[in-house]
């Protein structure tokens, strides 16, 4: 997807909507393929909200139709109150978009194409000049401000790529899988950038593979899977759609392993899983048991390396909302 900046002429919110986007039964068919399916999204203003899912989920083209880019066959979507089919200039004065690939020329530096973007926005030449000074420090590219765009990195790229779009900051900001491709560093970065933004009055909608970065950035999640939201909610609220905490005993020697699963299954009444060598897990269907069990252990002399609890992820709420197992874990990428 080309990138698209946001057309300069003014924020014209209407002031009476609370939600920066409400989609209601959007659909949109190539040929046999039905893309998106039916899709209702509400996301109120100032937050930070992530569509999940595997490729193919439908992500992109639900970001494709709510930036105007494509119309759609069923339904209805507004961007701060204004219709993206009947009212497409005003939207697009209203949003920005950082897609997977930018519209950047490799010949020019960075420099050169930040202020290239910035007079295309109606921005004037020493004011062009100076936004690109100002993005290429908040992104930390300064030092290869000058540098032509085949000698950037993947991670320089995406960077430039988000400085671009952010030319005249916009009241809501498209970002399709920003992050992909770059290092834990970069990223983190990003999510600097990210979090600014919406403090500074911005609303996000952020496409993502990487399951860790929307249950870091996002206020609220939506999975897509073929078309259609599957589960919508907070990132507590979708693990908590798995289960409850788990129980974590690391065995100090093998050999106990059985007797540990016997034990385990008497006290805590679950059922209990050893899904590696000298682990056994169960889930905490009643905390308070888990002292019983601790001194079940100790009176059959069995000794424990390590105990934890660990939470529920957004990885296996990924897995077990999405339909197909296989394409899921081919589509998300974890760290």
């Amino acid at each position: 997807m080309m990138q698209q900046p946001a057309i300069q002429g003014g924020d014209q919110r209407d002031e009476h909507s609370t939600f920066a986007i409400e989609a209601h039964g959007l659909i949109k068919v190539f040929g046999d393929n039905r893309a998106v399916d039916g899709v209702n999204l509400s996301i109120p203003n100032g937050c930070i909200y992530a569509l999940l899912g595997p490729n193919g989920a439908g992500k992109t083209t639900i970001i494709n139709v709510l930036t105007t880019l494509l119309k759609p066959d069923g339904g209805n979507a507004k961007i701060f109150g204004h219709d993206v089919v009947h009212e497409t200039q005003v939207v697009r004065q209203l949003i920005s978009v950082t897609g997977q690939s930018a519209a950047v020329d490799e010949r020019l530096s960075a420099s050169e194409n930040l202020t290239v973007f910035a007079r295309l926005l109606g921005l004037g030449r020493s004011e062009a000049s100076k936004r690109a000074s100002e993005l290429l420090q908040e992104f930390g590219l300064a030092d290869a401000a000058n540098r032509t765009l085949d000698k950037f990195s993947g991670g320089m790229r995406r960077r430039l790529d988000l400085a671009s779009s952010l030319i005249v900051q916009a009241p809501l900001i498209f970002l399709d899988e920003p992050t992909t491709g770059l290092d834990p560093r970069t990223r983190i970065q990003m999510w600097e950038s990210i979090r600014r933004l919406v403090s500074t009055g911005s609303t996000i909608l952020l496409t993502t593979q990487y399951l860790d970065e929307a249950d870091q950035l996002a206020d609220r999640i939506a999975v897509i899977d073929h078309g259609r939201v599957v589960a919508e909610g907070t990132p507590r609220e979708l693990k908590a759609t798995i289960g409850k905490a788990t129980l974590h005993l690391r065995l100090a020697d093998e050999k106990d392993t059985a007797e540990s699963v016997r034990i385990a299954q008497t006290v805590l009444s679950v059922k209990v899983s050893t899904p590696e060598q000298m682990l056994v897990t169960a889930p905490m269907s009643d905390p308070d048991r888990v002292t019983d069990l601790l001194v079940a252990l100790r009176d059959a002399k069995i000794q424990l390396a390590g105990v934890s609890v660990q939470e529920p992820t957004l990885d296996e709420v990924f897995l077990a909302l999405t339909s197909d197992s296989e394409q899921a874990e081919k589509g998300a990428i974890t760290q």
